[in-house]
């Protein structure tokens, strides 16, 4: 993501998504009731024909929809402002339909220290290597790449012959898997397999990282982000905060000790009380109850940590059994 012009006097924000991930960002930034400008085509009539004319538009917001295998964030609503005026009806319903490295202008009355966090944590990602994971064993090997919402399945290799054997039906077997070898890659699995895999590769002058994981199934990607794996390569990610905070929220649950809160009601209470030391919330949440928002201004200005989960992360969906958000308390509260 890239900020191309700031203007918070005015509440107005102009960003290029650079990828499918900045725009599942933008959809837990844009809500109902903002103001979104960009350009566009309209269907315009000339007598018996009709043609698709550019015009720069800005609508007030009523729904956004990201589909991310579509590569592409739609936010509609109503037309209040366009140019060339001939071709703009104001007051019709329009969609701008947003793809990466095209710009979007996102005017809010009041931007929340969570959405803006979430825009800086684009820009951040965006300049990050692409990074992805590798569980196998002699049977098989899961390709997955590090999203900021979780994982994303990219391939399974079968090891057809491993039951055979042989070393050159071993390194069919690698040659297949090499291909998926980009950016920073981390390898990992039970036994020995992965170190195998490491010193083919490492003939070939590529480099990765090598990691332990009980199984080369879909369980091993939670392992890894929970002992701290992914963290030690690649710097703290938005899982490993996920996972972290969880881990605490699920301490205090199982301890009974009075220093976890969860619901709304649970939470307001605690913040109320100046209890709250860290919040977790869902980003789903937060873009369309008005309520949690309120809660998490309160947070940031009591000096908490927010933690914002992606509803589709593992993490996300644990939290979602604690009712949506939940916090750890600085003290018991009666």
């Amino acid at each position: 993501m890239k900020i191309v012009f700031r203007d918070m006097k005015e509440g107005k924000i102009k960003l290029m998504p650079d990828s499918v991930e900045d725009l599942w960002h933008l959809e837990h930034v844009i809500k109902e009731g903002d103001f979104a400008e960009g350009s566009t085509f309209r269907s315009v009539k000339f007598g018996d024909s009709e043609e698709r004319k550019p015009v720069f538009i800005k609508l007030r917001v009523e729904r956004v929809e990201f589909a991310k295998h579509a590569n592409r964030l739609r936010v509609g609503g109503k037309i209040v402002e366009g140019r060339p005026e001939e071709f703009v009806q104001l007051g019709r319903h329009h969609t701008l339909d947003v793809s990466p490295k095209e710009a979007i202008t996102i005017i809010k009355e009041r931007w929340g220290k969570a959405e803006l966090e979430r825009i800086e944590d684009a820009v951040m990602e965006s300049g990050r290597a692409l990074v992805r994971v590798i569980l196998m064993d002699n049977e098989k090997a899961l390709v997955y790449e590090v999203k900021p919402y979780g994982f994303e399945s990219v391939a399974e290799i079968r090891n057809e012959t491993s039951k055979r054997g042989g070393v050159d039906r071993t390194q069919e077997f690698y040659r297949k898997l090499i291909t998926f070898v980009e950016g920073l890659c981390i390898v990992a699995g039970p036994g020995f397999e992965k170190n195998n895999f490491q010193k083919f590769l490492e003939k070939g002058g590529k480099k990765v990282f090598v990691e332990d994981a009980g199984y080369a199934e879909e369980s091993g990607l939670r392992e890894l982000v929970e002992k701290g794996g992914i963290e030690r390569i690649i710097g703290e990610t938005r899982l490993e905060k996920e996972a972290k905070v969880m881990e605490e929220l699920l301490r205090h649950l199982g301890r009974e000790d009075g220093l976890l809160a969860y619901g709304k009601k649970e939470v307001g209470n605690a913040l109320s009380m100046g209890a709250v030391k860290t919040l977790a919330v869902l980003d789903e949440m937060l873009r369309t109850d008005k309520e949690i928002e309120g809660i998490v201004d309160g947070a940031y200005k009591q000096g908490a940590r927010v933690i914002v989960f992606s509803k589709e992360s593992e993490w996300g969906k644990r939290l979602k059994g604690l009712a949506g958000i939940a916090a750890v308390l600085r003290f018991q509260i009666v």
